[in-house]
């Protein structure tokens, strides 16, 4: 083992005489290293870049003293060896020296004795001073250790008790200190400590296994238990209470016992990104068998986009203000070479400390409802698409037949030509409703701060606008003005629809009324209302009770109403007339 080297600091004014200690020191030691220092000043100056194991000061020296700089060292290194070497000598001083805390004092006479005299003081002050250290490090990893740690005398009494071993059994020092074990354990544990474990102990010198601890306040915990017989006949104990131990066990064999349970597959992230735990159903969708898995990056299963959206959710959630948790989707490659869509949902594990220990996600298989969204998405493109053809194979025809019956009235006058006006505008109607159905009815545009009761009155006029024996009023409880978030545009599409099929179900003089209640608003007449039994169908593509009707009135409704996050559902009013309730819709409330 190479030997360390002892720093030594050589205090003395005499520059000559200085480096003569300095030549003889490390001549009688191979390890000394002797710095010296003609003033105070100049000492302090090496002192602060230097660790010293030893100072050697002379008494005698310009503006300060030895002792004036023994007591400044002092007050920085309370403990480092000084040894006073000086060439005055008395009683006094020495006395002066001890008391200011010197290590040792030596008085300065000729011959090159004095010299071995001096290195061997400084040896022995210098090991001393290590050894102390060492005793001190010791201490204090001891006294701030983690697991609780005792000493009993050949009796069984407690000596020294660390910070760990009090808490433990939730006593103050001094109340442990001078008591027999015996206070920290129920009767038949003294019994078996006694006749089992000290037995034990003494023959083998060493004993460890789990016992239980009675606390002060009367309660009990099981501990892990170690006891060591020192060769003067103390015993030293060491003692980990295992109760948040045997309970997180408990909670993992839960978690576990969960995740097996649950069908979608589950994984477990360590603080460097690898897997830690895997469910079943994680094993069954990614092929690969567990043991491969775990210990293994996410690019086992992920691709490296996957992998970085993965990081940028996992910084989200880690953030100040992220969120507790992250859904998003990725795909999964299994060991076949499949692609899996799946929902993420993500986390982080619960802190037990102040570092990151880890995440956990499970993944929501979501293949089928790709598929469907994709057939959703030809189907309405075809539906689009159709629409249009048909709208444009329609137009011409109409307007054909339009412009001929316009021919027609003028050359004559009978009866068969106002129904087939009727059903020429019936077709257009068709047409233009199924159109904004196909293309229009699934979106709505921005949302703003909507008058209700203004746009109510322009969705009227438009509607009720040649019927001057209908009327629209509002019910008694409507406040002057409201105020909701909506789709301008729709909101009065929604209105004219509800307007237009009570006129065209209540007839000319029908009476309209709307409400505002806490979640929404309502219209209702005093017309036939709807049967019970039919409410059901009304909001069906293509559904009328008139021979007239189209049929996607109410279904315009249906799509506006869903396409804001609102609710409808059909009624009965006061006077026996249809009533459509529209509930969810966002009020914006005066400050």
């Amino acid at each position: 083992m190479e030997e360390s080297t002892v720093n030594i600091l050589h205090v003395d004014d005499d520059r000559a005489f200085a480096d003569l200690v300095t030549e003889f020191l490390e001549r009688e030691a191979d390890d000394f290293a002797v710095q010296t220092a003609t003033s105070p000043n100049d000492a302090f100056d090496q002192f602060a870049l230097t660790e010293f194991d030893c100072i050697i000061t002379d008494y005698d020296m310009p503006n300060k003293d030895g002792i004036d700089f023994l007591e400044r060292i002092r007050e920085i290194a309370p403990n480092l060896p000084v040894i006073l070497f000086t060439g005055k000598g008395s009683e006094e001083i020495a006395s002066e020296a001890i008391s200011a805390g010197v290590t040792d004092y030596i008085q300065k006479q000729g011959g090159r004795d004095q010299y071995t005299v001096l290195a061997n003081r400084v040896r022995n002050v210098v090991d001393q001073y290590h050894a102390e250290a060492a005793q001190e490090r010791q201490r204090k990893a001891i006294e701030t250790a983690q697991v609780g740690i005792s000493l009993l005398d050949e009796t069984g009494r407690f000596i020294y008790a660390n910070e760990a071993y009090t808490d433990i059994y939730g006593y103050e020092r001094d109340q442990l200190i001078g008591e027999h074990w015996q206070i920290l354990y129920h009767d038949e544990d003294v019994e078996l400590v006694r006749n089992e474990i000290l037995p034990s102990v003494d023959d083998g010198g060493y004993w460890s296994g789990e016992t239980t601890g009675l606390r002060a306040d009367g309660t009990t915990f099981p501990e892990d238990h170690r006891l060591t017989k020192t060769a003067s006949g103390e015993l030293i104990c060491t003692v980990r209470d295992l109760s948040a131990e045997q309970a997180r066990q408990t909670e993992l064999i839960r978690f576990r016992t969960l995740m097996e349970t649950i069908e979608d597959p589950v994984y477990v992230l360590n603080e460097a990104g690898e897997f830690e735990y895997v469910n079943d159903a994680f094993v069954r969708m990614v092929g690969y068998d567990r043991e491969t898995i775990l210990g293994s990056p996410p690019t086992l299963v992920k691709s490296a986009d996957a992998v970085d959206r993965a990081e940028a959710a996992l910084g989200r959630i880690l953030s100040s203000d992220g969120p507790s948790s992250i859904q998003f989707e990725i795909e999964i490659q299994s060991k076949d070479g499949e692609a899996i869509p799946c929902e993420d949902h993500m986390g982080v594990l619960p802190y037990r400390g102040e570092e990151f220990e880890g995440s956990v996600g499970i993944l929501r298989d979501i293949t089928e409802r790709k598929e469907n969204e994709k057939k959703l998405e030809q189907q309405n493109q075809r539906l689009t698409e159709f629409a249009g053809v048909v709208s444009h194979d329609l137009q011409s025809p109409l307007n054909v037949a339009q412009g001929r019956l316009d021919l027609v009235q003028e050359d004559c006058d009978s009866e068969h030509l106002p129904p087939i006006e009727t059903a020429l505008d019936r077709i257009e109607r068709l047409t233009e409703d199924m159109l904004w159905l196909t293309r229009e009815g699934r979106d709505i545009g921005s949302k703003d701060a909507i008058e209700l009761q203004e746009t109510l009155r322009t969705a009227w006029q438009m509607v009720a606008d040649q019927t001057e024996d209908a009327t629209l009023q509002y019910a008694d409880e409507t406040p002057a003005a409201v105020a909701i978030v909506a789709d301008d545009d729709r909101l009065r599409q929604l209105l004219e629809n509800l307007f237009s099929n009570a006129l065209i179900h209540g007839g000319p003089e029908v009476t309209v009324t709307v409400g505002v209640d806490a979640d929404g608003f309502y219209i209702e007449d005093d017309g036939p209302g709807i049967p019970e039994d039919r409410r059901s169908d009304v909001f069906t593509a293509g559904y009328s009770t008139k021979d007239d009707g189209i049929g996607f009135g109410l279904k315009i409704v249906e799509q506006i109403v869903s396409a804001h996050g609102w609710d409808i559902r059909v009624a009965e009013s006061l006077t026996g007339g249809a009533r459509f309730e529209i509930t969810g819709v966002e009020f914006i409330r005066e400050s």
